[in-house]
Order: C-alpha cells, then sequence, then structure tokens
C-alpha cells in the first residue's frame, strides 16, 4: 500500500458543507504519483508511458474540510498491458470512498499498448490489494 495524508481545502467543500464528490477523482489522481514514476520516473510528460482507461468511484461516507483525509493506493489486478489501480479515502478511521483507475502501458508514438515490463510487475506485487479485504 501507498499511503498520502492530505488537508482538505475549503475550496472542496460544497454547499452541504462536505467535500465535493467531483473532488475525489482529483485527490486519487494524484496520489497516483508514485505509480506514474515507476514507468516515468522523472514524471516527464514528453516520455509518459501510460493512458487512462476508465475510473470508477464508490462513495461510503461523507468527508468533511477541517479533518486530515489519508488516502490507501493498491495494485488491484496486473494484466499483461493493463493494470488497476485501487484507492481508498479515509476520514476518522472510515472508508469515505474507494475508486478503480484502469491504466495502460502505451506507446504514443505508435499509438499502441505495450507490456508491462517485468521490474515494474514486480514493483506493483508489492502493492497489491490484500485479498482477504
Amino acid at each position: 500500500m501507498i499511503s498520502e495524508t492530505i488537508k482538505p481545502r475549503f475550496l472542496e467543500t460544497d454547499a452541504l458543507g462536505h467535500i465535493n464528490n467531483t473532488v475525489i477523482p482529483g485527490w486519487f489522481e494524484g496520489a497516483r504519483d508514485p505509480v506514474f514514476r515507476w514507468f516515468t520516473p522523472d514524471l516527464d510528460t514528453k516520455k509518459w508511458r501510460l493512458i487512462l482507461a476508465k475510473i470508477d468511484v464508490a462513495f461510503h461516507e461523507e468527508l468533511y474540510y477541517e479533518y486530515p483525509v489519508e488516502i490507501r493506493t493498491y495494485i488491484g489486478r496486473i494484466g499483461n498491458s493493463s493494470f488497476d489501480v485501487y484507492q481508498e479515502v479515509w476520514q476518522h478511521e472510515q472508508k469515505c470512498a474507494s475508486g478503480t483507475a484502469v491504466l495502460v502501458h502505451f506507446n504514443h508514438q505508435t499509438k499502441a499498448s505495450a507490456a508491462i515490463p517485468a521490474d515494474i510487475q514486480a514493483l506493483m506485487r508489492e502493492h497489491l490489494y490484500p485479498a482477504d479485504q
């Protein structure tokens, strides 16, 4: 698991005083930086090797402005050229949101997917989502 704690900003709240539902996908994307670095260590977008194929988010509990949140990032599935990044948002020791992003190892010059290198697959296996959860 990769863990990051962030402090919600006032601008991320909605009229009901909760963190707006549109914020969570942005938090998830920001917390995927360590995964991005496996493929592009310097995060140079001219050498980028991934594309986003799909995202989904489920909301479990309300999130609030004044309290820190922890974003937990796991690898949910490893395929030949694609993989799932499963993420959770926790606040007050409760899982408040979860989601999955499907990413594809991609060659932007040839416009084709590419096999995930074995060394990166090994890194991914270190962060697999526990099967017993």
